[in-house]
C-alpha cells in the first residue's frame, strides 16, 4: 500500500519517528493512549509483557486493533537474537547464541537456518521488525555485554554471517535492524549502565568494527541501530547516537545509506543520567536519527515537546519529512499491516522441532 506523506499531520509525522518500549505493566494499560493519541510509528516488545503464547498473541492483536484507527500501520518490533537475548513466550524453545551457531556453520549453514526459523516465527506472530543481527566483533568473554551475541572474532565472518541472517529475516517479510553501529565490540563496557568509550583510532574502527555494517548497508539491510558509544577522539563526550556530525559523515555520506537510522533506547541508564530522560530524545532528533527508541515510563508527553520544537522550526520540517518518507517506504516495501493474527498451536510444535534440531547439532 502507498502512503502519501502530505496526508499526515505534524503530530502523525512525529509519532511515526517513535518506537516506544512497553517495558512496564502501566505501558500495557496505556497502550491505547500511546497508539491512538500519540500515533507512534512502532512499539518494542519485552518478554515481561506476556507470560505465555496466548498472552503474547493477545497483546499483538491489541496493538494492531488500537492502530487500525491510524493512517499508517505500526511497526511491532522485538530484540530476538537467541541465546541470552530471547523475547519469545515460554512455549517456544530458544535458539543458541550467534557465536555458537556460527562456530558450527562450517559444517552446516546454521546461521541461515537460524535466521529462517526466527523469520518464520516472528512473521507468524505478527512481528515485523527484529533488532538483529548483532554485527559487533567478538573480543571479550561470552558473558560480556556483547560476548557470545557476536558471530566471530573475524571481521569477514561477521559480515558474511550477518548478511545471511539479514536475508533470511527479509525472506519472511521481517525487517532486519543491525546493531550496534559503529561497533560495541570495541569496548567491554555496557551501554545499559554507562556510556562506553571507544579508545582506538577511527581508522581502526573503519577497517574493522564498521566493516560488517558497511557490508550490510551495501547488501540491502533496511535499518541500522546506532549505539550509545563515545569515540573519544571523534565524538568527544557525545555518544554516536546523539552525534549529528558522525551519523551524517559516515552513514549518510561515506556509506551513502538511505535506509532507517534508529537509536538504541535513549532511556538507557548511561544516556538518561547524563542527558535526562527527555532531553536525550530531543538530542536524538537533532542528530538526524529517523527513529528514536525509548521505554515508556508513565509519561509520554515528551512527544508533545518534540511537536512544539517542530512548530518552532527548531527541528526543520524538511529533515522530519526525509525521515518519515524513509519510514513509509519501509512500511510499503514490507506491506506492513494491522491485521488480526490467529493462535496456532501446531505452529509452535513445528517450530520447536526445528529449533531442537539446531540445538542438538550446535550445543
Amino acid at each position: 500500500m502507498k502512503y502519501d506523506i502530505n496526508e499526515l499531520s505534524l503530530e502523525e509525522k512525529i509519532g511515526q519517528m517513535m518506537i516506544v518500549g512497553l517495558n512496564t505493566d502501566s505501558a500495557i494499560n496505556h497502550l491505547e493512549e500511546i497508539i491512538t493519541k500519540y500515533k507512534v510509528g512502532g512499539v518494542l516488545l519485552y518478554k515481561k509483557n506476556y507470560k505465555n503464547y496466548e498472552e503474547m498473541v493477545n497483546l499483538i492483536n491489541k496493538i494492531r486493533e488500537c492502530n487500525q484507527k491510524n493512517k499508517v500501520p505500526i511497526f511491532i518490533s522485538i530484540d530476538q537474537e537467541g541465546g541470552r537475548v530471547n523475547r519469545m513466550a515460554s512455549e517456544f524453545k530458544n535458539l543458541p547464541a550467534a557465536n555458537k551457531v556460527a562456530n558450527k556453520s562450517k559444517e552446516e549453514d546454521f546461521v541461515k537456518i537460524s535466521g529462517e526459523i526466527t523469520g518464520e516465527m516472528l512473521n507468524k506472530l505478527g512481528i515485523n521488525m527484529d533488532f538483529a543481527p548483532v554485527l559487533d566483533i567478538k573480543r571479550f568473554k561470552d558473558n560480556q555485554a556483547i560476548g557470545d551475541r557476536a558471530y566471530s572474532e573475524n571481521v569477514k565472518e561477521v559480515s558474511t554471517y550477518g548478511i545471511e541472517y539479514i536475508q533470511a529475516l527479509q525472506k519472511h517479510n521481517v525487517i532486519s535492524v543491525v546493531k550496534h553501529f559503529p561497533g560495541h565490540g570495541a569496548t567491554n563496557e555496557d551501554s545499559h549502565f554507562r556510556l562506553p568509550k571507544i579508545e582506538c583510532e577511527i581508522e581502526t574502527l573503519e577497517k574493522e568494527d564498521m566493516q560488517p555494517f558497511e557490508s550490510a548497508m551495501k547488501n540491502g539491510v533496511d535499518g541500522v541501530l546506532v549505539g550509545h558509544l563515545k569515540i573519544s577522539k571523534v565524538t568527544g563526550n557525545l555518544p554516536v547516537s546523539l552525534s549529528k556530525r558522525f551519523i551524517t559523515k559516515y552513514i549518510r555520506k561515506k556509506y551513502r545509506y538511505n535506509g532507517l537510522i534508529i537509536t538504541d533506547d535513549v532511556r538507557m541508564k548511561g544516556v538518561r543520567i547524563r542527558y535526562g530522560k527527555n532531553h536525550a530524545i530531543k538530542k536524538a532528533f537533532l542528530a538526524c536519527n529517523d527513529i528514536i527508541v525509548f521505554k515508556y515510563d508513565n509519561d509520554i508527553r515528551v512527544i508533545e515537546k518534540m511537536i512544539k520544537l517542530a512548530r518552532e522550526n527548531k527541528i526543520p520540517m524538511k529533515r522530519i519529512n526525509k525521515s518519515v518518507r524513509r519510514i513509509l517506504n519501509v512500511k510499503e516495501k514490507y506491506d506492513v499491516r494491522d491485521e488480526y493474527i490467529e493462535k496456532d498451536e501446531a505452529f509452535i510444535k513445528n517450530i520447536n522441532e526445528r529449533i531442537e534440531e539446531v540445538r542438538q547439532k550446535v550445543l
